[in-house]
């Protein structure tokens, strides 16, 4: 099969025939029709996080067609259209038993190996062993994964839609709903505006907040905000964005952070009202630190992180589905330029600048 394999930190892709072996227990194998380009491949693929060893099939936010299914690997029949996510678990570790399967360590250390559940990789190019991307390594025309990790999706899903659920939507919706538990009337801000940010502010129309906010620094990207749910926006590379956040609203009770950057995390913290709440969804570099003015807690306000949005993928996914179906998520909107193997190096260059909402990998 043909897949984009990364050598190392900073490399050009390079687009290979790759062995893949068949599924084993527990395990699907895909056939990938969708694949949207993420921030946190981006930060793979330069560096600023360690999350693969390489060399590498980049590539986690995915939906496709199983064509194989592994001995036991309940609930999954050849044909099945899945999404397939970065939350894979082993329902025997301590998280798992106790009921946050989101950080399994079964997973986790699955993830650090590059390989699958076994610590073994079912992708090599001419004998040498190429590592998994967080056990899905969705840049390549098919995909063995955890079936633990898969949600099987109505046939008449779109699969380039439903990709993004896979990963950006799950992400900014659930730090919503879950993560931060919104609720109906409050005041929203969101700084960046790119894929996850833009599903944060759908998921804070869809859970009723009156007011929701959004921060960035370029023209396009505000725009598509609106159109996905913002009341207001505030270009942030001409105005200085707390002091017009308190224009509006005198402040809210929900800061979203979406980029990973301490500077535009201050900027959310200093927009917070009082009993008002950080939010922090965008990935800081490894090792990074923070600085924050320390006053805003005497107002009982508070910081949180998120992870994957606090996602569960048997109750949100299908509650997305049925969302976007009914025309109450916006997906369409959201992807930028659908592009195939040997664009992807153009395409994080796009994503690199700011550049679009999604790209998204399409296979024939």
């Amino acid at each position: 099969m043909k897949a984009a394999v990364l050598d190392g930190v900073g490399a050009k892709f390079q687009v290979r025939e790759v062995e893949i072996d068949k599924p084993k227990s527990g395990e699907l194998l895909v056939k990938v029709v969708a694949s949207g380009l993420c921030a946190s491949d981006l930060n793979a693929i330069d560096g600023k996080r360690k999350l693969v060893p390489f060399p590498a099939v980049i590539g986690h936010e995915a939906a496709g067609v199983v064509v194989e299914v592994g001995i036991e690997s309940v609930g999954f029949s050849p044909g099945d259209h899945v999404i397939m996510s970065i939350v894979p678990n082993c329902r025997t570790c301590s998280y798992c038993m106790s009921g946050r399967p989101n950080y399994c360590s079964t997973a986790g250390n699955a993830m650090a190996a590059g390989g699958l559940f076994d610590g073994t990789s079912r992708l090599s190019y001419e004998g040498t062993r190429i590592n998994h991307f967080l056990t899905v390594a969705s840049f390549a025309e098919y995909v063995v994964v955890p079936a633990s990790g898969a949600v099987v999706i109505p046939d008449e899903m779109p699969l380039d839609r439903a990709a993004l659920i896979s990963c950006a939507v799950l992400t900014g919706y659930g730090a919503v709903v879950n993560t931060a538990k919104v609720k109906a009337g409050s005041r929203v801000a969101v700084f960046g505006c790119g894929g996850v940010g833009l599903n944060i502010i759908q998921g804070a129309r869809i859970a009723g907040a009156k007011t929701i906010i959004a921060i960035d620094i370029t023209s396009e990207k505000l725009e598509l905000a609106r159109k996905v749910g913002a009341t207001h926006t505030i270009n942030a590379s001409s105005t200085d964005p707390v002091t017009e956040v308190k224009k509006i609203c005198g402040g809210v009770d929900y800061a979203f952070e979406a980029l990973g950057l301490e500077a535009t995390i201050q900027q959310a913290w200093g927009s917070v009202d009082v009993d008002g709440g950080l939010i922090l969804v965008g990935l800081l570099k490894n090792g990074a630190t923070l600085t924050l003015d320390a006053d805003p807690f005497v107002n009982e306000q508070w910081i949180t992180g998120c992870y994957f949005g606090s996602a569960n993928l048997k109750k949100d996914v299908p509650k997305l589905i049925e969302s976007y179906l009914n025309a109450h998520l916006f997906l369409d909107e959201l992807i930028s330029e659908q592009i195939d193997l040997d664009g992807l190096d153009l395409a994080f260059n796009r994503l690199r600048a700011g550049e679009g909402a999604r790209n998204v990998l399409v296979f024939d």
